[in-house]
């Protein structure tokens, strides 16, 4: 007869502890029907559930295991292969199985601890160079007094009032032949399922196996790498009694360049020349990323448009794993035009002799207005009030004198 505490594979299929072979292919079949991907697209996880459930009642070594033994005997029973730890999860979410975190099991069997996932800021300049620098962080590591056994041999003994659980699980009757099964952390052990007693502990990690301790890690940053690229130190994180360590991932986030923006391996970045440049052609320096000064020349006679934008191929980012290999740098012209009579009249003529011929005039035909162009103030909106006032008509002066209230309603 199964523990009255280990029953959910047989609520599963909705059948007795105890049931026959027939009854849970029966129920089985019925539950398969209903919940098949094929049929039911949204029930993944529940079939799942279920085939899991028949698999291990309809094996006999299997059901006397669960039946004897509960979860713990099935999961040691079954040495966690093909997956069982993803299923034991989701099905014992936060008993057992779910108090041991996201921990998976390594190749050669034994549980595996959580990586330790840190953000470590570059700059665009340290991403284009490379770079070498030491980060410093504090993990836990295995006591070396005791051997990670929390005391002298011996002195580390299961829990008798939660056998080594971890948690404690009582049932809760609901209606006759209904009952709750609810679980929670043992109190005795902490949910480490252990205790030892006091006089025998460990006096360096005091009966905690393990210990702080200040690791300094030597990071290589290699030049082209990008922000959201991942820097892995293999078994460095947290130790613990029989789980190989995780990782440590150092998740790189790139800072933001006054100059440059960065496109994948391209380069991209504005510069502001002066009318005159835009027409008679230009040279300017600037620093790049490595240090170098860079001599950009535009040729007279060709003519820079406001917002065009020109390429310097090969100066780029370099490629990861292959840094000899560039990207291109995007430049955007901004062309800066004069202030307001920056010039004196005398001169404009002039100025208009050398500068392309204007269009000719088109002859108009029939009765013309002549308007006056303003400056626009975009905050203010672009109501019709303000539209009317580009015209120049000494009778929109007059009726707004006298029909001032009128003008504020349109407005409202």
């Amino acid at each position: 007869m199964a523990n009255v505490a280990d029953t959910k594979l047989y609520d599963i299929l909705g059948v007795p502890p105890g049931a026959s072979e027939n009854e849970l292919k029966k129920a089985y079949r019925k539950l398969a029907k209903e919940y098949h991907p094929d049929k039911n697209p949204n029930a993944g996880d529940k079939f799942k559930e279920i085939s899991f459930a028949y698999e291990v009642l309809s094996n006999p070594e299997k059901r006397e295991l669960y039946d004897r033994y509960g979860e713990q005997g099935l999961r040691e029973g079954s040495g966690g292969g093909g997956g069982m730890d993803d299923i034991f999860s989701h099905i014992f979410g936060g008993g057992l199985f779910g108090f041991m975190g996201n921990q998976s099991r390594s190749r050669n069997g034994r549980r595996r601890g959580e990586d330790m996932m840190h953000p470590l800021k570059v700059s665009l300049e340290d991403l284009y160079n490379g770079k070498t620098t030491k980060l410093q962080l504090s993990k836990n590591v295995l006591c070396s007094a005791c051997g990670g056994q929390g005391g002298k041999s011996g002195a580390v003994q299961k829990c008798s009032a939660c056998r080594g659980r971890g948690v404690r699980i009582m049932i809760r009757q609901l209606a006759p032949g209904m009952v709750q099964q609810m679980q929670s952390v043992c109190s005795d052990c902490n949910g480490e399922g252990e205790v030892i007693n006091e006089k025998d502990r460990c006096k360096k990690c005091e009966g905690k196996k393990v210990i702080k301790e200040v690791k300094i890690l030597e990071v290589h940053v290699d030049k082209g790498m990008k922000h959201g690229q991942r820097i892995t130190f293999t078994g460095e994180a947290d130790q613990a009694p029989g789980v190989e360590p995780g990782d440590i991932v150092l998740l790189l986030q790139e800072k933001e360049h006054e100059v440059f923006q960065r496109d994948g391996n391209d380069l991209h970045m504005t510069y502001k020349i002066g009318l005159v440049e835009a027409l008679c052609g230009f040279q300017f320096t600037f620093k790049h990323l490595d240090g170098r000064q860079i001599v950009v020349k535009y040729p007279p006679g060709k003519v820079i448009e406001p917002g065009c934008v020109r390429v310097v191929r090969g100066e780029g980012m370099p490629q990861y794993r292959n840094p000899f290999e560039k990207g291109d740098l995007y430049i955007k012209f901004d062309v800066q035009f004069p202030e307001n009579n920056w010039i004196n009249p005398e001169k404009l003529s002039e100025l208009e002799d050398l500068l392309p011929s204007r269009p000719e005039v088109p002859n108009v035909i029939g009765d013309t207005e002549e308007v006056e162009l303003q400056e626009f103030d975009s905050t203010r909106g672009s109501g019709g009030g303000q539209r009317r006032e580009a015209y120049n008509d000494s009778s929109d002066e007059e009726s707004s004198s006298h029909h001032g209230p009128g003008v504020q309603c349109a407005h409202q």
